[in-house]
């Protein structure tokens, strides 16, 4: 008889279960938060270190101190002033504007007339015709947009790279802010300040007030000033009571009111007119701004 073999003790112990490999990802995790939270207690503990260091810089020198101190009371005195004045402004009629004392003033010394035509009419007393024209002719965007049309900026942008004569994107809100906080020109600081009143009166104001300063304080002739004003003086009749053909007519000269005529329209405000006219009833006519 063969003798019996061994069994194989090594199968038949019980097997130790194997230990889990520990997930990098979870052991990593603690070091990368451990980085982040030094990387951010060093860029505090250096933006710290500038301020004391622009701290003692100017404490060196007493005028430097004292321009900082009138700087940071000037910014906030044109700051809250500005803001209370755009809430006024939003319940109170715009009875003066920059651009009417530049008219003015430029009447001096000249053949004009120096008397301006203004007055002012509440929105709901306007004709809704002539609010849906100068909408149709200016910003169809308006009722949408929160003060700036991007797309027609963009689109402008383009066309003036191979226009002579540069064509403006603004929006009836820009237009507002531009003729009632600020002076007539160009330049980088007003540009910045016409965006800071746009978002102001857009957060204020709201759109109805907008469009309602707009069709009060926009030039729609020679020292000619609102759509009140306009009506009257051309058309011998309330802005109440404005047809669509008069409305058109009226936000057909606002690119240029100067050279323009609403009493005497040239081949080309005439075509505009009727452009514009056609735009209006493309958009549905007064429903489109019923809800501004």
């Amino acid at each position: 008889m063969s003798p019996q073999r061994p069994g194989n003790t090594f199968r038949n112990m019980p097997q130790q279960p194997r230990p889990k490999a520990a997930n990098a990802s979870t052991q990593q995790e603690p070091k990368i938060e451990r980085r982040l939270g030094q990387t951010r207690a060093s860029a505090h503990r250096e933006k710290a270190s500038r301020l004391g260091k622009t701290r003692r810089f100017i404490r060196q020198y007493p005028m430097l101190e004292r321009a900082y101190r009138v700087a940071i009371k000037v910014f906030l005195w044109l700051f809250f002033g500005s803001l209370g004045y755009v809430i006024i402004l939003k319940y109170v009629p715009v009875w003066v504007t920059p651009l009417v004392v530049s008219r003015w003033v430029d009447t001096f010394g000249t053949d004009e007339s120096s008397h301006v035509y203004k007055k002012w009419r509440s929105y709901d007393n306007i004709s809704k015709e002539v609010a849906l024209a100068v909408v149709a002719s200016e910003d169809q965007a308006f009722p949408t947009h929160w003060g700036f049309d991007f797309d027609e900026i963009q689109d402008a942008i383009k066309e003036n790279e191979k226009r002579e004569r540069p064509r403006g994107a603004s929006t009836i809100s820009q237009q507002v802010a531009k003729n009632v906080f600020l002076w007539t020109g160009r330049s980088y600081i007003r540009k910045g300040l016409e965006v800071y009143f746009t978002v102001l009166i857009e957060l204020i104001w709201g759109k109805k007030r907008i469009l309602e300063v707009y069709l009060n304080v926009a030039e729609m002739g020679p020292m000619t000033f609102g759509v009140e004003a306009a009506s009257q003086r051309y058309y011998n009749h309330s802005a109440e009571t404005l047809s669509r053909n008069e409305a058109a007519r009226i936000a057909a000269v606002l690119p240029n009111p100067r050279q323009f005529s609403i009493s005497n329209p040239s081949s080309y405000i005439q075509r505009r007119t009727r452009q514009i006219a056609r735009q209006m009833r493309y958009l549905g006519g007064q429903k489109y701004i019923r809800n501004l």
